[in-house]
C-alpha cells in the first residue's frame, strides 16, 4: 500500500484564509468526484468558514475528559477505518488532549499518511520547530506548539497563502478574525504592522528556499549542466592565503546589492597534495566566511580553476570572484594564471577579478613604455634561431648569390624581429646581421675587416636602414597599444560616470572604484575647515570616522588639489606616469560630486530655514487668534468685576471669575507647549528618570483635564511600573487625553497592556478617526486635522506629546480604533528592562 499525499496550506500569520483555501480545495475535489471527508477543521465561529462545511462529510470527532471538561480531538482511528481518498486536517501544529492517541496533531497525520489517506492540512510559519526563535525576538510570544521542519519539508505540496499586513489588520478589525472583545488587544500587541510584515518575509523565503530545493533537485535528475540565472549566486573562489578576507568582503558587497542573493566561499584542495593550506588558515577562512554571512564548501580536484568552475555550476552561480594572481609575470609566462583559466572557461558565468596587496604584479597595473615583456622576449628567441639558420643556409650556398642579396635576406629578418619583439630586438639583429655578414661573406672572410670600400658603405647603409624601420616599426606598435590603452581608459571612466548615477552613496563609491582601478591601498577626500585642519569628508579607509580632522604622521603617496581646499589624498605605490590622466579624472569627478553634496547640504539647510519661516508665520497667525481670544476673556471679566456701577450677584460674580479662571489656564496651556515645543526642538529637554506607577500617573493626568467625567480609565492593576520622567509624563497624558476630549466626540477609554519588554498606554476615542495619509501629519506642529475651527488650540499638543516621549526613550503611534475612532499607543520601557535614571537627553533639565 503506497503512502498518502501531503499538501499543506501554509500561512504567515492566522487569519491569512489557510482553512478557507482548504475547503475550497475540498469541495473543488468533492465536485469531481472524489472521496472527501473532515477529519477536524477549526472554524473559530466564523460563519463563512462554517459555511464552507455543508456539503461536506464531517467525522465524529473522539471526546477526551480534560481538567472536568469533554473537549473534542481528531479520531484517527475513525479515519482509517472509513478509509477516504481524502481528509482534512486542520492546525498541523496543534498538541493534543492528554489521553489521545499522539501527543501532537502532526503524529496523527504521519498515521492516517501510512495508511494511504491523502491529507490537506494547515500551519502557519511561526509553528516551524527551527523558526521558534527568530518568530520570538520579533513578536515576543514563544511558540510551544511546533512541527519538526522534516515533516513540512517531505510534503508533496506546500502552498502559500499569502495576505497583506494591512488586508489582515482591516480584516481582524470587522471581527472576521477574532471576537470582537479581543480585537483591540490582538491589533496593538501581536498583529502589528512590523510583527506582520516580518512574518509575512519569513514566510515568502522559507518557501522561496524550499522551491529552490526542488529547482536543484530537477537539474540534478535531468543532468542539466547549464546555468540557470534564478537569483543572484555569487562563488568567492579561496586561495587560503591573506588577500581570501579581501575577496569575501568584496564577494559580500556583491551580494547584497542583488535582493535574495547567496554568498558561497570555495576553497580548492589540489588532489596531489600540492599547495595545502594549513588548518589554522582555513579556520580563519571560514570564521570570516561565517560573518559576511557566505557558504564555505571545501572542494577538491586535480585542476583547481576546472574545481571551482565545477562547483560554481554546481550551484548554479551567476558569478565568479577570483584574486589577480600572486605569481610573477615570468612564472605567467611558463604557465597560465588560475583567474586566467576560470575567466576563459566561465561561459554565461560572470567573472570578477579583484585586485590585492598580494597580486604579482605589485599594487598597481604597471603599464610598460614599449612592447608587452613576452613579445620583447619572443623577439630575441626569433632573432637568435632565425639568425643562425640563415646563416648556415647562406654559408651552404654563398657561391650562388652576392653580398647585396645577403643584405637584403637579413634586413628582412631585421624587420620581422622589429614586427614581432619591437627595437631592442631588432637592433640585436641588426648588429649582429652585420657582424655575421662582414665575418662569412666580405673579403678578407673570416675576419671583421673590409678590403673592398663599397662593401663597407653597403653594411654601414644595411645598419642605417635596419636601425630606421625597427624604430618605425616599434613606434607604431606602442602607438598601437597607447591606443588601446587609451580606448580601455576612456571605455573605464564613461562606465564609472554611467555607474556613479545608480549609487547611493557615489563619493565613497568613486574613491573605491579610484583604489581598484590605480591598485592603490586607501583613498581620503578632505577639505580645509575655518580652523585650517583637514576634515575628512569620504574614505575608503575604516579606521577613519567621516568628519574627523586627517590624522597626523600620516605619509600619502599621492596629495591631488580636487578644488580650492578640496584634496584627494591616495596611498600605496607611486603610480605610473601614464595614469595621471586617470587619477585626474577622477580628481574632476571627486570635485563635481563634493559640489553635489554641498548643493544638496545648501539645499537642505533652505529648506529648513523655509520650514521654519513658515513656522513663524503660522505661529503668528495663530496668536493674532488663539491667543487673543483668552486674553480678550480675562480682561472683560476683569474689566467687568472692577466696575463700580455695576452690582453682580455672587453667582454673576463667581461665573465671572471661573470665566477669568478658565481662560488663564487655556492661556497657561497654550504657553506651555509653545515652550515644550522650543526646548524640544532645540534638544535642551533632559528626562529624570523614575520608576513610575501608569495608573497613578493617567488618574492624575485626567484631573488636570477639561472634562474628567468623560474619561473611562480600564487600567489594571497588574501592570507594572515603568521607567519615565513624572512630569513629562503627565504632559504627554494630559495632552492626549485634551486631544481625544477636544476631537473624539464621546466618552474617552485609557487602557494599557505589557507587549514583550515595553508597556503600551492607550488613549482610546470613538470620533471620526484620522486618515492614514494625516497620521504623520497630526504630529508636526501647528497642525489642526480636518476643518477644526480657529480657537481649538494652536495644534501643538500632539507635536509636544511626541517630543517628550521620544526624550524618554518611549515612542507615540497613531492607529485606527476598531469601530471608529483614533487611537493613540504611549510605549515605554518596562521598570525591570531599564535602569532608573538612565534616560538622559539635551543638556538643559526641564522641571518636573
Amino acid at each position: 500500500m503506497s503512502r498518502g499525499s501531503l499538501r499543506i496550506y501554509l500561512g504567515s500569520a492566522p487569519g491569512v484564509g489557510k482553512t478557507f483555501a482548504m475547503l475550497h480545495e475540498a469541495r473543488r475535489r468533492r465536485a469531481r468526484g472524489t472521496d472527501v471527508v473532515v477529519g477536524i477543521v477549526e472554524t473559530h465561529g466564523r460563519a463563512l468558514t462554517t459555511t464552507l462545511l455543508d456539503g461536506l462529510e464531517v467525522l465524529p470527532r473522539l471526546t477526551v475528559e480534560h481538567r472536568g471538561s469533554r473537549r473534542a480531538e481528531l479520531d484517527t482511528a475513525a479515519v482509517i477505518a472509513r478509509r477516504p481518498q481524502v481528509v482534512l486536517v486542520d492546525e498541523l501544529a496543534r498538541t493534543n488532549l492528554p489521553g489521545s492517541r499522539h501527543e501532537k496533531r502532526w503524529q496523527d497525520v504521519e498515521d492516517i499518511l501510512e495508511a494511504g489517506i491523502d491529507v490537506l492540512t494547515t500551519v502557519n510559519i511561526q509553528h516551524l520547530e527551527s523558526l521558534g526563535d527568530v518568530v520570538e525576538s520579533i513578536t515576543g510570544v514563544r511558540q510551544h506548539e511546533t512541527v519538526p521542519d522534516e515533516v513540512v519539508r517531505r510534503a508533496e505540496q506546500v502552498e502559500l497563502v499569502d495576505m497583506t499586513p494591512e488586508a489582515l489588520r482591516r480584516r481582524l478589525a470587522h471581527g472576521n478574525v477574532f471576537a470582537a472583545d479581543k480585537v483591540n488587544g490582538a491589533v496593538t500587541s501581536y498583529f502589528r504592522l512590523g510583527n506582520l510584515s516580518a512574518l509575512r518575509e519569513i514566510a515568502l523565503l522559507w518557501l522561496a528556499d524550499r522551491v529552490d530545493e526542488a529547482l536543484e533537485r530537477y537539474r540534478a535528475e535531468e543532468g542539466i549542466r547549464d546555468q540557470w540565472p534564478t537569483r543572484e549566486r555569487v562563488v568567492v573562489a579561496l586561495t587560503g592565503g591573506p588577500e581570501s578576507e579581501t575577496l569575501l568582503r568584496r564577494g559580500a558587497r556583491i551580494t547584497t546589492r542583488a535582493a535574495g542573493g547567496h554568498l558561497f566561499a570555495c576553497h580548492v584542495r589540489v588532489s596531489e597534495g600540492r599547495g595545502r593550506v594549513d588548518s589554522e588558515a582555513l579556520t580563519g577562512i571560514r570564521r570570516i566566511a561565517r560573518d559576511v554571512g557566505a557558504e564555505f564548501q571545501e572542494v577538491s580536484g586535480n585542476d583547481v580553476a576546472t574545481a571551482i568552475l565545477d562547483y560554481a555550476r554546481g550551484v548554479n552561480a551567476t558569478q565568479i570572484v577570483v584574486g589577480v594572481s600572486r605569481r610573477s609575470r615570468w612564472q605567467q609566462l611558463l604557465r597560465p594564471s588560475i583567474a586566467s583559466d576560470v575567466a576563459a572557461g566561465s561561459r554565461d558565468i560572470d567573472v570578477h577579478l579583484v585586485s590585492h596587496e598580494q597580486s604579482g604584479t605589485g599594487h598597481r597595473d604597471r603599464r610598460s613604455r614599449g612592447l608587452p615583456r613576452r613579445r620583447v622576449v619572443s623577439g630575441f628567441l626569433v632573432a637568435m634561431v632565425s639568425l643562425v639558420a640563415l646563416t648556415a643556409g647562406l654559408v651552404v650556398t654563398q657561391d650562388k648569390h652576392a653580398l647585396s642579396f645577403d643584405l637584403l635576406l637579413y634586413l628582412a629578418l631585421t624587420v620581422g624581429c622589429a614586427l614581432v619583439g619591437g627595437i631592442w630586438p631588432a637592433l640585436f639583429c641588426a648588429v649582429a646581421g652585420s657582424l655575421v655578414v662582414n665575418w662569412f661573406f666580405t673579403e678578407p672572410r673570416g675576419t671583421l675587416t673590409i678590403s673592398d670600400p663599397p662593401n663597407a658603405v653597403a653594411l654601414v647603409l644595411f645598419i642605417l636602414v635596419a636601425t630606421a624601420v625597427s624604430w618605425v616599426v616599434h613606434v607604431a606598435a606602442r602607438r598601437t597599444e597607447q591606443a588601446v590603452a587609451a580606448q580601455r581608459e576612456s571605455a573605464a571612466l564613461a562606465a564609472l560616470s554611467r555607474d556613479l548615477l545608480a549609487e547611493p552613496r557615489p563619493l565613497p563609491a568613486l574613491l573605491d572604484k579610484a583604489c581598484l582601478a590605480l591598485g592603490l591601498r586607501r583613498a581620503v577626500l578632505t577639505e580645509t575647515a575655518e580652523d585650517g585642519q583637514r576634515v575628512v569628508v569620504a574614505t575608503t579607509d575604516p579606521a577613519v570616522a567621516i568628519g574627523s580632522p586627517l590624522p597626523p604622521g600620516q605619509s600619502w603617496s599621492l596629495d591631488v588639489p580636487v578644488e580650492d581646499g578640496v584634496h584627494l589624498l591616495f596611498d600605496g605605490p607611486p603610480v605610473a606616469a601614464g595614469d595621471q590622466r586617470v587619477v585626474n579624472a577622477y580628481a574632476a569627478h571627486a570635485a563635481i560630486l563634493h559640489g553635489r553634496e554641498q548643493l544638496l547640504r545648501t539645499a537642505q539647510q533652505a529648506a529648513g530655514l523655509a520650514r521654519d519661516s513658515a513656522a513663524r508665520t503660522t505661529l503668528l497667525a495663530a496668536v493674532s487668534h488663539d491667543l487673543r481670544t483668552p486674553l480678550a476673556s480675562i480682561k472683560a471679566g476683569v474689566s467687568t468685576l472692577r466696575q463700580r456701577d455695576v452690582t453682580l450677584s455672587a453667582a454673576d460674580e463667581a461665573e465671572l471669575l471661573e470665566s477669568v479662571e478658565g481662560s488663564a489656564d487655556q492661556l497657561d496651556a497654550l504657553i506651555g507647549n509653545l515652550l515644550d515645543l522650543s526646548r524640544i526642538e532645540t534638544g535642551t529637554v533632559r528626562a529624570h528618570a523614575h520608576l513610575v506607577d501608569p495608573f497613578d500617573a493617567v488618574v492624575g493626568a485626567v484631573r488636570t483635564t477639561s472634562d474628567p467625567a468623560r474619561v473611562e480609565v480600564e487600567l489594571g492593576p497588574d501592570i507594572p511600573s515603568v521607567t519615565a520622567d513624572p512630569g513629562l509624563l503627565d504632559r504627554v497624558l494630559a495632552n492626549l487625553i485634551e486631544n481625544a476630549l477636544r476631537h473624539g466626540g464621546r466618552d474617552v477609554r485609557i487602557t494599557g497592556d505589557v507587549v514583550g519588554e515595553v508597556v503600551q498606554l492607550r488613549v482610546i476615542d470613538r470620533g471620526p478617526g484620522v486618515d492614514n495619509a494625516d497620521k504623520e501629519r497630526i504630529f508636526a506642529a501647528f497642525q489642526r486635522v480636518g476643518d477644526a475651527p480657529r480657537g481649538e488650540g494652536l495644534g501643538l499638543g500632539l507635536a509636544v506629546a511626541r517630543g517628550l516621549m521620544t526624550v524618554m526613550g518611549g515612542t507615540l503611534v497613531p492607529e485606527d480604533t476598531p469601530g471608529g475612532g483614533l487611537t493613540m499607543i504611549a510605549e515605554l520601557p518596562r521598570a525591570e528592562t531599564a535602569e532608573p535614571g538612565a534616560v538622559t537627553h539635551g543638556a538643559v533639565e526641564e522641571g518636573a
